[in-house]
């Protein structure tokens, strides 16, 4: 059985480690490693490696730690070259190219970032269970079936945002940066209508920003579209 659990979830970094019972793995390293190894109580030898979205230190800041503690870290290549990583540690995927860690398969693609060489993954279980992780994407051109867990970005609403600049609380460039970068409610919203949702058990809201966001809305509104169990992921 899938189990996500949350280490940390905002533009300061973000961490999630999941496992299906066999091989636990992280997603994303943008805290410190130290940080990492105190909510693992100092297990992190058990984790088979960790998948890095892009190059973002939100994302990836702490990734060099992580491979000198011995974790295989798996990302693009443009991850790789934008932070200075090599060695056999660092696993450098391909778009669309399955590969299996542990008893997982995975499968990375590209999403739509501001960042070369973003990633989103679809891993499968030997069980029969699908996880779907995307974050820093503004939308998700794919469609995927039989998903029985998403993680997903929910970084924003436009009615927020709008607010925002209007009583000059951000600015426009800021507003227009998110708006081509990161998953708004709106989209997540048409995302998550245009797929197969018969099978998902839970949906984590990833990613909320600060200040353009309302987690119990974002909830509320994603528990009465879909009738799943929404986790908003804390920061």
């Amino acid at each position: 059985m899938v189990e996500i659990t949350s280490y940390a979830s905002s533009s300061r970094g973000n961490c999630y480690r999941i496992t299906d019972g066999i091989t636990p793995l992280l997603l994303e390293i943008g805290i410190p490693w130290k940080v990492v190894r105190e909510k693992m109580n100092f297990q992190t030898s058990s984790l088979a490696g960790a998948l890095i979205t892009h190059s973002h230190n939100d994302h990836a800041g702490h990734v060099k730690d992580a491979i000198k503690a011995g974790i295989d870290c798996y990302m693009s290549q443009q991850t790789a070259e934008a932070k200075g990583l090599e060695g056999h540690r660092v696993k450098v995927i391909e778009p669309l190219k399955q590969f299996d860690v542990g008893s997982w398969a995975v499968l990375p693609f590209p999403t739509q970032h501001d960042c070369a060489g973003s990633l989103g993954f679809l891993l499968a279980t030997q069980g029969g269970e699908k996880l779907l992780f995307i974050t820093d994407s503004y939308y998700c051109k794919y469609l995927f079936k039989g998903l029985t867990h998403i993680m997903i970005e929910c970084n924003h609403s436009t009615e927020i945002l709008r607010n925002n600049v209007e009583s000059d609380l951000l600015a426009r460039e800021q507003k227009n940066r998110l708006m081509q970068s990161h998953f708004s409610l709106e989209n997540v919203k048409k995302f998550l209508q245009a797929n197969d949702l018969s099978k998902v058990q839970k949906i984590h809201l990833l990613h909320l920003s600060d200040s353009n966001s309302d987690a119990e809305y974002f909830k509320r509104e994603i528990e009465k579209l879909t009738g799943k169990l929404v986790i908003v992921a804390k920061p």
